[in-house]
């Protein structure tokens, strides 16, 4: 496997039994944890109305993260821009980059990261998502140094050094990336589909820019680790069952594991669940450790965001770690 740096994705999950405060405290344990463990970044995802997910508030989740931590970068993964207003971004990240300089990241996504109802009381254009490239746009210029006469500017975040990305799932980020000359991570750990098209397209049409002068990709990969591979299986139940109940329409908690998933789904929502979560490694070391390289030797990513709602904080801890060994052991080799 080519030595590539790999990161950690988390939503701050409220599993049953649990609370907000309990997740922002687990939270912040992972984080140190993947820190110790040599993770990059440690980012969290923008999510509403979801009771299961507690990192709606995404910057301020980032600076209780960073502020907890000291070298882990810690960014957004992403911001939903169509709900926010480009210079109130600016301002929230050029604050943390002052707070925790050439540590933080700002990912933007297109999406709400919600149901409509919930996008409409945000109040911002998610019926005219296609201001997302110009509002991208409004947000790298407030970063950039003030220019004379420049009526608006964030404070801070004018001249502030923040890595941006564009998040996507389809082509269209792909587009947009390629367009800007920005790095680009893709959510295959959800949304596979597009992943070999869209990747090819980024690297085709990518122009250099003053912000990245040569393409620069992330992959998501869902990780589900443990000491054996039944344990795994078992572990990887809970994200099973909160992509069925999401498509079934019941909101709530993150679920315990199962014994026999079967029991629990139909054939169409396993269907339905295997194609989602085909970016999946699933088992014990020896499964990450070759699971890991065969994902990375076939897509060839500059980096690998790693995600895995697991219901036990124990044992999403250990998980973790068992990927992270997956990635030394490889280059020891």
């Amino acid at each position: 496997m080519p030595t590539i740096p790999f990161s950690l994705l988390d939503l701050a999950p409220v599993c049953e039994g649990s609370t907000p405060s309990q997740a922002f405290a687990n939270a912040l344990d992972l984080a140190r944890h993947a820190e110790a463990l040599g993770y990059k970044r440690y980012w969290l995802a923008e999510h509403h109305n979801m009771p299961g997910i507690a990192s709606a508030a995404t910057s301020i989740l980032i600076g209780h993260v960073a502020g907890g931590t000291s070298r882990i970068r810690v960014g957004a993964g992403g911001v939903m821009l169509p709900n926010h207003a480009p210079l109130q971004v600016a301002e929230q990240f050029g604050t943390l980059a002052a707070l925790y300089p050439g540590r933080i990241d700002l990912g933007m996504g297109r999406a709400p990261g919600t149901d409509h109802a919930t996008a409409r009381a945000l109040r911002r254009y998610y019926d005219n998502a296609d201001a997302f490239p110009r509002d991208v746009q409004e947000v790298l210029h407030y970063f950039e140094p003030v220019q004379s006469g420049q009526a608006v500017q964030a404070v801070p975040g004018s001249g502030q050094d923040v890595p941006v990305w564009i998040l996507g799932s389809s082509l269209f980020g792909a587009r947009l990336a390629a367009a800007l000359g920005l790095p680009y991570a893709f959510a295959s750990h959800f949304a596979p589909a597009a992943m070999d098209e869209a990747l090819a397209l980024y690297h085709r049409d990518f122009r250099p820019s003053a912000r990245l002068r040569t393409p620069y990709a992330m992959l998501a990969l869902n990780v589900f680790g443990a000491d054996t591979r039944a344990e795994a299986k078992r572990l990887a139940t809970t994200q099973q069952q909160s992509f069925v109940r999401l498509r079934r329409g019941e909101l709530g908690l993150v679920p315990p594991p199962i014994d026999d998933i079967e029991a629990f789904w139909t054939p169409a929502e396993k269907s339905m669940v295997a194609e989602a979560l085909a970016c999946s490694v699933v088992g014990d070391a020896t499964d990450l450790r070759e699971g890991i390289a065969a994902f990375v030797a076939r897509h060839r990513s500059d980096e690998l965001m790693l995600t895995g709602n697991i219901f036990d904080h124990a044992a999403r801890k250990h998980s973790f770690a068992l990927a992270s060994q997956a990635f030394i052991d490889t280059r020891l080799a």
